[in-house]
C-alpha cells in the first residue's frame, strides 16, 4: 500500500474512470495496434473474443496471429477467463477504449467499474487515469506490414527454437496442483485454531474483488488448506465489504445477493476449520459514497474527497449500522475466526482515513485518535452484542507515530494490536541512507515503531500482533516465495525473542505453502528457544529435499538472504520499479512521460524507481544482487540425483529456478536502467564523441536484455506461478517475454542503426 500514490481521485465519466487521459505509449515494434492487440491476448482471451472486439471475423484473427509467428491459440477455460481478468484489463490498458475493453471482456460498465474501485484499487495500480485509445478496427494487412509480420515470425523462430511461446505447463497450472487434496505431513498435527496463537496468511490465488460470490473460484480449496495446514498456518483471511454481507440501510441494491455471500462464507468457515484453519474478515469500513448518494442523504455526509464522500462514523446511524452488520455477521457464522480492521489506507473511508478529517464538522472537532480508534470499538461491539468468539485485530497501518499512543489507549481491551514489523528499521545501501517504510524480507525486523507500539499495547493488556512477509514482498512478488530462508528464519527468532504473541504471515502476496512459512512457524511455535534458525532451516530442508541434500539447499538459502539483504529499500521505489516485470518492462527509444504506477506499470519512469538513491547507486546495488543471486545459484549447482524420489528432485529444480528469477530480475533492472541514463545522454549529445559512449551503452543494454528476457521465459515456461501474484494475477506471461525480444531487437535493428547515422558513429559491440 502507498497513499502517497493515490493522486487526483477518480473522475467518473458514465462510471468509468478516465483521468486526464494521455495519449497511449506508442510501440512501433508492431506494425499497428490490431497486431499488438492480437499478439497481447492471444494466450488469455479466445480467437472468437478478439474478433468480437475489433469487427473481424476469427479466421482473419488467426491469420494476423499466424503471421507474426503464433502457434495455434491454446483453449481458454471458463477457470483461465475468471482468474486473468485483471491481466487482461492491464495488458490493454494502452490499446483499448472502454467501449471494445468491456467487449473484450465480455462485461457491463458496472462490472468493471466495481473491478477498478474495489479489487484492491486497481485504478490506481493503473496510474490514476485512461489513455485516450482510438477504436481498433480489423484491416487487411498491406505489403508493409506482411514485410513486418514476416520479420516478426522470424524472430520468434530465431530466438525461441520454435517452442512460439507455449508454455509447458499452462497458465494457471499450479491452481489444479495446490487445489488436489494431499494427506498431511507426519509431523504436522493439527490443533484447533480457539485461544492458539494466530498464524495468518492470504490465499495463493484467491480472486480479491468478490470471493464469496463466485462458487466456481473456490478462494481455498481443500488441498491448499490441507498444505497450509502443513506449513504450520492455522488463519486464513479474506477481503470483505460489508455492504456485500448484510444490508445496506440507505441502498438495498448494493446488498444484492447478500445471504448467498454469508452461505459462502459458512461453508468456507466449516470447512477450514476442519483443518485447525479460522478463517478472519478483512474490513476497510465503512467505504465511501459517490457525491450522489448524499442527496436523500445528506445527514451521512463526512468528508469529500473527488467524487466520493464518507459514510461520517461520528453519526449514531452510521454506528449502528458497522455494530448490526457485525453482529448479523457474527451470529450468522458463529465459527467465523475474527476480523482484522484498516483505519488508514488508499481507500476513503472513516472521515480521517486520509488525513482532511478536519473538513468534517463532526470528526473534526472529535480529531484522528477517536475516530480511528471507535471504528474499532463499533466492530467489537458488534462481535460483544453477538456473543461470538471471533477476534479483533487493529492494524496501525497508516496511523501517524505522534497520535499512536492515543489511539492504543482508546482501543476496546479484548483486540490486539498489529504493527508491520519491519517498518522504520533504519538501513544503508550503497553508501545512502533510507529507512524501511512497508513491508520487506531483505531487511529483518522488527523495527522502532512495530516495538514502540506493541509496548503501549502491552500496557493496556492488548494482544500483540507481528504483520511480516514471510515468504515474498513487492521487493519480488512475482515468485511464490524468495529462497531468502534465512531471513525470514531470523525475523521469526526475533518476533519470538521480542515476545510477540501473534503473526500475520503476509499481505495478499506471501500465502504460498513454502519453505518460509514453515521455517517462521516451526520458530514462532517453539517457546524454549531450541529451534534456531539453523535447526529449523536443516529440519525443513530435509524433509524437503532429503537429509542428503539438506546442507546444500540451506547453503542457498543462505546465499540468497545475503543477497538480498543489499537491496536498496525505499518505499516509492518498492512500489514504482520494474520489480515485478523484470525484462518484460519494455524499452523505449524515446520517453514515455508516464509515471510509475504502484505495482502497475513502470514505464521508464528512472527518476521514481531509484527515489533516494542516485542513478548509479541504483544500479550498482540492483547489478551486486544480481550477480550474488546469480552465484548462489551456481554455487548450489545442479540438484542431486542421490536416488531420491522424482518429487524431490523437482522441488529442489524449482528451488534453483526461483533464485534464478531473482537473479534475472534484478539483472534486468540494472540493465533497463543503464539504458535509460544512456538514452537521456544520447539525448543531450552535441558531438559524434559524446553519442558514441551511449549508443554503445545502449547496444549493450539491448542485447544483454535480450538474453534475460529468453533466460525468464525458459523458466516460467515450465513454472506457472512464475509471474503471479493473487492481488495482480500475472503480471507477465510467456508471450511478454517474446515481446521483449522484438521491442529490443526492432531497437537494434531499426532505431540504433539510424541513431548511428545521425551522429555519423560506428560502435562496436562484442558477442
Amino acid at each position: 500500500m502507498l497513499s502517497a500514490l493515490i493522486g487526483v481521485a477518480l473522475m467518473i465519466t458514465s462510471n468509468l474512470p478516465v483521468g486526464t487521459a494521455p495519449p497511449p505509449v506508442r510501440l512501433p515494434h508492431f506494425p499497428d495496434a490490431l497486431h499488438a492487440f492480437v499478439w497481447r491476448n492471444w494466450p488469455l482471451v479466445s480467437t472468437e473474443r478478439l474478433a468480437k472486439t475489433v469487427d473481424a471475423s476469427p479466421e482473419e484473427i488467426m491469420q494476423i496471429g499466424e503471421a507474426m509467428g503464433l502457434p495455434a491459440p491454446p483453449v481458454i477455460t471458463p477457470d483461465s477467463q475468471r482468474r486473468s481478468h485483471l491481466t487482461v484489463i492491464r495488458r490493454n490498458w494502452h490499446l483499448l477504449p472502454y467501449d471494445q475493453l468491456l467487449t473484450l471482456l465480455g462485461w457491463n460498465e458496472k462490472q468493471l467499474a466495481f473491478t477498478l474501485q474495489e479489487d484492491d484499487f486497481f485504478y490506481i495500480k493503473l496510474g490514476s487515469l485512461k489513455p485516450h485509445c482510438k477504436p481498433i478496427k480489423y484491416h487487411p494487412s498491406d505489403a508493409a506490414t506482411q514485410a513486418r509480420e514476416a520479420e516478426i515470425a522470424s524472430e520468434v523462430k530465431q530466438f525461441f527454437h520454435n517452442k512460439q511461446a507455449v508454455p509447458q505447463e499452462p497458465l494457471f497450472g499450479f491452481v489444479s496442483s495446490l487445489s488436489k487434496p494431499v494427506p498431511v505431513k507426519p509431523h504436522s498435527k493439527i490443533v484447533d485454531f480457539d485461544d492458539k496463537p494466530l498464524r495468518m496468511c492470504y490465499s495463493y490465488f484467491a480472486l480479491y474483488g468478490d470471493p464469496l460470490l463466485d462458487k466456481e473460484a473456490d478462494p481455498y480449496p481443500e488441498g491448499l488448506l490441507s498444505r497450509l495446514a502443513a506449513s504450520g498456518v492455522n488463519g486464513v483471511w479474506l477481503q470483505a465489504l460489508l455492504y456485500k454481507l448484510v444490508p445496506f440501510p440507505w441502498d438495498s441494491k448494493l446488498s444484492n445477493r447478500h445471504a448467498v455471500r454469508i452461505e459462502g462464507l459458512k461453508t468456507l468457515v466449516a470447512r477450514a476449520r476442519k483443518h485447525g484453519i479460522g478463517i478472519y474478515l478483512y474490513l476497510n469500513e465503512p467505504r465511501s459514497m459517490p457525491l450522489s448518494f448524499f442527496t436523500n442523504h445528506p445527514e451521512l455526509k463526512g468528508m469529500t474527497e473527488g467524487d466520493y464522500a464518507t459514510l461520517c462514523t461520528s453519526t449514531a446511524e452510521v454506528q449502528r449500522y458497522i455494530s448490526e452488520g457485525i453482529a448479523n455477521i457474527c451470529r450468522e457464522v458463529p465459527d467465523l475466526g475474527g476480523f482484522f480492521t484498516i483505519t488508514r489506507s488508499e481507500n476513503l473511508t472513516n472521515c480521517w482515513s486520509h488525513g482532511g478529517g478536519s473538513q468534517c464538522p463532526r470528526c473534526g472537532k472529535r480529531g484522528l485518535p477517536a475516530v480511528v480508534a471507535e471504528v474499532n470499538t463499533l466492530v467489537q461491539n458488534g462481535i460483544d452484542s453477538a456473543k461470538s468468539r471471533s477476534r479483533l485485530i487493529a492494524w496501525d497501518w497508516g496511523w501517524p507515530n505522534e497520535m499512536s499512543q492515543d489511539i492504543i489507549d482508546l482501543l476496546p481491551i479484548k483486540s490486539a494490536l498489529m504493527s508491520v514489523s519491519e517498518w522504520d528499521i533504519p538501513i544503508k545501501r550503497g553508501g545512502v541512507d533510507s529507512v524501511v517504510g512497508e513491508y520487506s524480507l531483505s531487511t529483518i525486523g522488527p523495527g522502532r515503531r512495530a516495538l514502540s507500539h506493541w509496548a503501549m499495547a502491552r500496557k493496556r493488556g492488548l494482544r500483540t500482533v507481528a504483520k511480516i512477509q514471510a515468504g515474498n514482498t513487492w521487493e519480488l512478488s512475482s515468485v511464490p516465495y524468495i529462497p531468502a530462508v534465512a531471513n525470514a528464519a531470523q525475523h521469526a527468532a526475533n518476533l519470538r525473542d521480542a515476545h510477540v504473541d501473534d503473526i500475520m504471515l503476509g499481505w495478499t502476496l506471501g500465502g504460498y505453502p513454502s519453505p518460509n512459512l514453515e521455517v517462521v512457524t516451526a520458530i514462532s511455535n517453539d517457546n524454549t528457544g531450541a529451534i534456531t534458525p539453523d535447526v529449523a532451516m536443516k529440519r525443513i530442508a530435509s524433509e524437503r529435499y532429503g537429509a542428503q541434500n539438506s546442507k546444500s539447499v540451506v547453503n542457498l538459502w543462505k546465499a540468497c538472504s545475503k543477497a538480498f539483504q543489499e537491496f536498496p529499500f525505499h518505499i516509492g521505489m518498492v512500489y514504482t520499479a520494474p520489480l515485478q516485470v523484470g525484462p518484460a518492462n519494455l524499452l523505449w527509444a524515446e520517453p514515455t512521460h508516464y509515471s510509475a504506477s504502484m505495482t502497475g506499470f513502470p514505464y521508464d519512469d528512472l527518476d521514481s524507481w531509484r527515489a533516494v538513491y542516485p542513478s548509479e547507486v541504483f544500479i550498482s546495488q540492483f547489478a551486486k544482487m544480481g550477480e550474488e543471486f546469480l552465484k548462489a545459484v551456481v554455487e548450489f549447482g545442479i540438484f542431486p540425483h542421490s536416488g531420491d524420489s522424482d518429487n524431490k528432485t523437482k522441488f529442489g529444480a524449482q528451488e534453483h529456478d526461483l533464485a534464478m528469477v531473482a537473479a534475472v530480475t534484478y539483472r534486468s533492472i540494472a540493465h533497463q536502467a543503464r539504458f535509460i541514463v544512456a538514452r537521456n545522454k544520447l539525448t543531450s549529445a552535441k558531438s559524434a564523441e559524446e553519442a558514441a559512449a551511449p549508443l554503445r551503452e545502449l547496444s549493450i543494454a539491448l542485447k544483454n536484455e535480450i538474453i534475460l528476457a529468453r533466460m525468464l521465459y525458459d523458466i516460467q515456461i515450465r513454472d506457472s506461478r512464475v509471474g503471479f501474484e493473487a492481488s495482480n494475477q500475472y503480471f507477465f506471461v510467456p508471450i511478454d517475454l517474446v515481446e521483449k525480444v522484438i521491442n529490443c531487437n526492432y531497437l537494434l535493428n531499426h532505431w540504433l542503426p539510424e541513431q548511428k547515422r545521425k551522429w555519423n558513429v560506428s560502435v562496436k559491440i562484442p558477442n
